[in-house]
């Protein structure tokens, strides 16, 4: 089973922004633990009393806005954020990283929420696909967001997919609607989280720095 965690980055409804992305990474549920045992261990830095309390949220981490980054120098926070995705650069071959940016001013009218989300449904269903024709498995996956994002919406959309397919054709691997959860709570969404905002600063601030350390990952 792989699990692919998404976050957004950017808003949907905020004029000032070009992009919303949706982005996040695709992991073998085994490995899950490996993501949450590494950023425990980098929380250690931030609060050693209290590490679970530690929430690698990149837009709060870079702003200073929250938790134990309001106290923290700007070249320690891009550090801290730089620390998680290169946590995700280094990990398992298997890993990979998925994100779709959508410039709103392209499409008037539309969600560019609901937009990036039926890509994503079809690139994930299609990387399940080429994966079980080149292993000769039978992985299947399932979508976990941030409860934050959209719940309604995107669980209703996960089931007219699964019924009648994307724009791009039909959907074979993926089991269940989407699930959601909260973002403290789940270290993977964390990363997801990281991902979704390397993107977005690539495309919105035209800084690659972040998007850099893990494009090896798509």
């Amino acid at each position: 089973m792989y699990l692919l965690y998404l976050d957004d980055s950017g808003s949907a409804n905020n004029k000032s922004e070009n992009y919303l992305v949706l982005g996040g990474i695709a992991v073998f549920e085994p490995q899950v633990y490996h993501f949450t045992k590494e950023l425990d261990q980098l929380a250690k830095n931030y609060d050693a009393s209290d590490p679970h309390s530690v929430e690698f949220h990149a837009s709060e981490i870079f702003g200073g806005r929250a938790g134990p980054w309001k106290t923290i120098a700007k070249d320690a926070r891009i550090k801290a954020i730089k620390s998680v995705l290169s946590i995700f650069a280094s990990s398992f071959d298997s890993a990979k990283a998925f994100a779709c940016a959508v410039h709103k001013g392209s499409f008037p009218g539309r969600d560019p929420m609901e937009l990036a989300f039926e890509d994503l449904c079809a690139r994930f269903d299609r990387f399940l696909t080429n994966l079980n024709d080149r292993e000769g498995s039978n992985q299947r996956g399932i979508i976990i967001l941030d409860e934050s994002t959209h719940e309604t919406t995107l669980q209703g959309l996960a089931r007219k997919f699964n019924r009648w397919g994307t724009q791009w054709g039909a959907i074979r691997n993926i089991v269940e609607v989407p699930l959601f959860v909260d973002s403290r709570a789940s270290r993977c969404i964390q990363v997801a989280d990281h991902v979704a905002y390397s993107v977005f600063r690539r495309y919105e601030a035209g800084d690659t720095s972040y998007l850099d350390l893990c494009l090896h990952k798509v």
